[in-house]
C-alpha cells in the first residue's frame, strides 16, 4: 500500500502552537519541523506539553492558535485528506476490551480501509508476536501483550507519518528490543517520519535522529542526541533529560 510522498514538505510541521485551558497555558508557542522519513523525539516530564501537542498533531484538539501541518496538508483545515496517512499507538488507550484481538484488528482495518485486511492482520501477528492470542478478549492481555496489540492497529494502514507514545512500555527487555528493530526495519523500508514520546532515554538515543525537549509547555532545547550530549556535557541523554526538565534549584537539591 505505498503511497506518493510530498519530499519537499515536512512530515510534520508545527508553527506557534499555542493550547489554553482557562488560565492554563499547556502549550505555549510551540514550533518544529521533521522531515519525510526522520524519527524524531518530543521529550519532556509529565504536564510538559507533549501529549496535548500530540492530540493536536492527530486533530483530536483544536488549538488557540498556530497552525500544524501532515505531509504538507493543512491538519486544521482538512484533516480528513491526510487521516488516513497517518496513525498513533500508545498502551495508554484502551481497545474494545471485550472484543477478541482478531476482531478488534479487523474493526480497524475496516475503518482504515485496509485491502486484504486478513492477510494484513495475519502477517503483523507474526511479525509482532501477537498470533498466540488472536482469539483472546483484549482485556484479558497483559499490559506487555497489549502494547504489543496497540502497535499493530497502528500499523494496520502502512502510515506514512506514525506516532508513538511509549512504544516499548510494559515490554520485558527482549521483547522491547525486538520491537524497537522491528520499528527500525519498518521505518527504513517505508521512510516513514515517526513522532516518538518517551521516557526511556537509552531507547530515543537508539531510534532518533532528532530531540526535541519539552519544559512548561515549551520546546526549550533540541538537536541530535550526540549534539545534546555534548552541548551539556553528559554521558547519556537521561543525565541531560534532567537537566532540562529540573529547575536550577531542583538540580542543586
Amino acid at each position: 500500500m505505498s503511497r506518493p510522498i510530498d519530499r519537499n514538505a515536512p512530515g510534520i510541521d508545527v508553527h506557534n502552537l499555542v493550547k489554553r485551558y482557562g488560565d492554563v497555558l499547556a502549550v505555549d508557542g510551540v514550533s518544529f519541523s521533521i522531515m519525510p522519513g526522520t524519527t524524531a523525539a518530543l521529550l519532556g516530564a509529565n504536564g510538559a506539553g507533549k501529549t496535548t501537542t500530540i492530540a493536536i498533531i492527530l486533530g483530536l484538539l483544536v488549538p488557540s492558535s498556530g497552525t500544524v501541518s501532515v505531509l504538507g496538508v493543512d491538519i486544521l483545515a482538512n484533516r480528513y485528506r491526510v487521516l488516513p496517512r497517518m496513525n498513533f499507538a500508545s498502551p495508554y488507550v484502551d481497545l474494545p476490551r471485550r472484543l477478541t484481538v482478531r476482531e478488534n484488528l479487523d474493526v480497524y482495518a475496516r475503518l482504515y480501509g485496509v485491502p486484504r485486511r486478513r492477510e494484513r492482520i495475519e502477517e503483523l501477528s507474526e511479525e509482532l508476536e501477537v498470533a498466540e492470542f488472536l482469539s483472546r478478549a483484549t482485556g484479558s492481555l497483559s499490559a506487555g501483550q497489549r502494547t504489543r496489540v496497540a502497535l499493530a492497529k497502528a500499523l494496520l494502514n502502512e502510515p506514512d507519518v506514525l506516532l508513538l507514545d511509549e512504544p516499548t512500555a510494559s515490554l520485558d527487555p527482549d521483547t522491547g528490543d525486538r520491537i524497537r528493530t522491528y520499528i527500525e526495519q519498518y521505518q527504513a523500508e517505508r521512510s516513514t517520519t515517526i513522532l516518538l514520546a518517551s521516557h526511556n532515554m537509552a531507547e530515543v538515543e537508539r531510534l532518533c535522529r532528532h530531540v526535541m525537549m519539552m519544559r512548561s509547555g515549551r520546546v526549550v532545547d533540541a538537536g541530535s542526541p550526540d549534539d545534546l550530549l555534548t552541548r551539556y556535557g553528559r554521558e547519556d541523554l537521561e543525565q541531560v533529560f534532567l537537566d532540562v526538565v529540573r529547575t536550577p534549584d531542583e538540580a542543586a537539591a
